[in-house]
């Protein structure tokens, strides 16, 4: 078969390797499609604090199942799927609590695991399986995992309540997981929705899907007009880009008793006002992917009429142009790039 590496910065190439063998308690699929995500773009150009080169890519994927082990049950050969990329041993304490996503001894499909979603065929213990809708188009099917994130990450901002009910939000970037935290504050109930970009075509594309407001990122006035445009501080601030700049814009947001959370990943560290963190209560909140339950509530919301799949995948390359798949993701003028593999 054919599997899709990082084989250096900036680079990837399709390589020949044997096919892998079914285990017992896995299943064997056969790639539909996978996409390239943020964890992707900072990895292939060396920018991932957890995932070096070489690595094979791919965890955003969506396949067809070819082979199950005599043990498994609940699937069937033909079944379309996604799947829970991370693989968490089930044995340390946060395995144990019900948080596997902090799992202790976490690995992840797709980011320095030994296999990608990237790839002809791969094999994952069956409990990692989801089943895709049937009316989910392979596109829509894509988004479950991306949307599990931003899902995951806007019910750790409740904070004691049950939804976004009476709260003003603010989401920074209006790429994938930023178009896709606005479906999911919409979803649970944000009173206002407030957005920023760099690029004009992003920010009117979140306008379109929902957002109340836009504003360019670049601004050196954006707190201030933010603040003014609302009548108030934001309760939540979501940063779906980290870095110093966004993290410093979101503080100022949340100013006072807000809470950010941090959604995007941060290729550096940053820094923080800890005087005024301290001082005016404000709540930096990780967020770091998702749960079953996480899943199950993409697939309503990508079950809605308003889910407009086709809004955020924006381009799709055959697996043999995979490179120029990259470099599309990369120059970041696309939402969402799609490799199809068969």
């Amino acid at each position: 078969m054919q599997r899709l590496v990082a084989t250096s910065v900036n680079t990837v190439t399709l390589q020949e390797v044997e096919k892998p063998s079914l285990k017992a308690g896995e299943i064997l699929a056969q790639t539909l499609v996978t996409g390239v995500c943020g964890s992707d773009i900072h990895a292939v150009q060396g920018h991932h604090p957890f995932v070096p080169v070489p690595y094979n890519p791919g965890h955003e994927v969506v396949g067809v199942i070819r082979e199950i082990a005599p043990d498994v049950k609940g699937f069937l050969v033909g079944d379309r799927v996604t799947v829970e990329p991370d693989l968490p041993c089930w044995d340390c304490k946060n395995c144990n609590s019900g948080q596997e996503n902090l799992c202790e001894n976490l690995k992840f499909f797709g980011c320095g695991y030994t296999q990608g979603g990237m790839a002809d065929f791969w094999t994952l213990p069956a409990t990692r399986f989801h089943k895709v809708p049937e009316s989910f188009s392979d596109e829509a099917a894509a988004m479950i995992e991306p949307l599990s994130t931003p899902v995951h990450a806007v019910k750790l901002s409740f904070i004691g309540s049950k939804d976004l009910t009476g709260k003003t939000v603010a989401i920074l970037g209006c790429g994938t997981i930023g178009l896709l935290t606005l479906y999911a504050a919409k979803y649970f109930n944000a009173k206002t929705i407030v957005m920023t970009d760099l690029v004009e075509k992003k920010r009117n594309l979140a306008k379109q899907i929902g957002a109340d407001l836009v504003f360019d990122a670049a601004s050196k006035t954006l707190p201030s007009d933010i603040r003014q445009a609302v009548g108030q501080s934001i309760d939540v601030v979501y940063d779906c880009v980290a870095i110093q700049q966004t993290v410093s814009q979101a503080i100022s947001l949340a100013d006072k008793a807000g809470t950010v959370m941090i959604v995007g990943v941060p290729s550096k560290e940053v820094t923080m006002p800890l005087p005024i963190i301290q001082d005016h209560q404000i709540r930096i909140q990780g967020s770091a992917t998702y749960l079953p339950a996480d899943y199950h509530d993409s697939i309503k919301i990508i079950s809605q009429s308003s889910f407009k799949a086709k809004e955020i995948v924006t381009a799709i390359f055959p697996k043999d142009q995979a490179q120029q798949a990259f470099n599309t993701a990369i120059a970041g003028e696309q939402i969402k790039v799609l490799i199809r593999f068969s």
